[in-house]
């Protein structure tokens, strides 16, 4: 048996045994608040990861027009067992296949004003569906010593004068249990502002999981965002990225977080009111050391 067939069934052993079910929100709800065009170009999507990107200097900035944003405070999600060492870089693809993705963030506090000197930690799963690193919970990428090498998908970066930083990488891969997402979380001053998860659309993921090279093979992901156990789904619409194709083919993604501007104002939550629960009772999901985690 593979690595990735363990691994998958492994999860859904996890998952399915919480008999979990969450009610779904009409799509129209979801494509509302993300961007329901992912292309803008006749040219398909990229693939052989960030060196792909052969027009990135030419890339729109996408919060040009953002002047209308509504600076309502970003809530709060798990951090998750799968967190771990990080370094400081843009490309945090480490020469990894994929499909090519720009992500753009821009972080502004309450009044709508851009955050400089903040840093941004992100991490996600490979194309694979697996989380590199060897110093978070062996759930995260099980019998798979390759990935525990390694650290792709992993990076901080501080904003600039403007609140953004952006980062070059590879669209998540999906895993059991899981809408594909992508974790971040923000520090201010060394202290920890805010850890939430981000997703895209769910037409965005049928097109790529289920048409492009490297994805495609691993058949259609078993969880979509209106499935997912993690984010509380009246609040999914607040963490969907807005995604454009760009004119190489690769993917231009963008997010604006609203931070606290002091650690004294108390954090929304965002977390499913299953997960909460099972918080609530002493449940830690983010115990790298725990039992075997029903919410990576």
């Amino acid at each position: 048996m593979s690595t990735t067939t363990k691994n998958k069934m492994t999860r859904r052993q996890v998952l399915g045994g919480l008999g979990l079910t969450l009610a779904a929100v009409p799509l129209s709800q979801l494509l509302a608040c993300g961007d329901k065009d992912p292309g803008t170009g006749e040219a398909g999507w990229a693939t052989g990861g960030t060196s792909a990107m052969t027009g990135a200097s030419a890339y729109p900035n996408p919060f040009a027009s953002d002047s209308g944003t509504a600076c309502k405070l970003t809530c709060e999600q798990i951090l998750g067992p799968c967190h771990g060492t990080t370094l400081v870089r843009k490309d945090i693809s480490e020469g990894h296949d994929g499909l090519p993705v720009r992500l753009a963030f821009r972080v502004l506090d309450e009044s709508c004003k851009p955050v400089p000197g903040a840093t941004v930690d992100i991490w996600h799963a490979g194309p694979e569906g697996v989380y590199s690193g060897d110093d978070m919970h062996p759930f995260c990428n099980p019998d798979n010593q390759e990935a525990r090498a390694a650290r792709w998908f992993r990076g901080v970066q501080t904003t600039d004068a403007d609140g953004r930083v952006d980062f070059d990488t590879c669209f998540p891969g999906w895993y059991a249990g899981r809408a594909t997402h992508i974790h971040f979380t923000i520090n201010i001053a060394g202290t920890e502002s805010v850890t939430a998860q981000l997703y895209f659309d769910d037409s965005l993921n049928d097109d790529i999981i289920g048409t492009q090279p490297l994805y495609n093979t691993r058949g259609q992901r078993d969880t979509r965002n209106t499935a997912d156990m993690v984010v509380a789904q009246e609040q999914l619409g607040d963490f969907l990225l807005q995604a454009r194709k760009m004119p190489d083919g690769a993917m231009l993604a963008w997010k604006t977080f609203i931070v606290r501007s002091s650690n004294g104002t108390p954090l929304c939550k965002a977390n499913s009111k299953a997960l909460q629960d099972l918080i609530d009772r002493g449940f830690d999901p983010n115990d790298p050391n725990g039992p075997p985690p029903a919410f990576p």
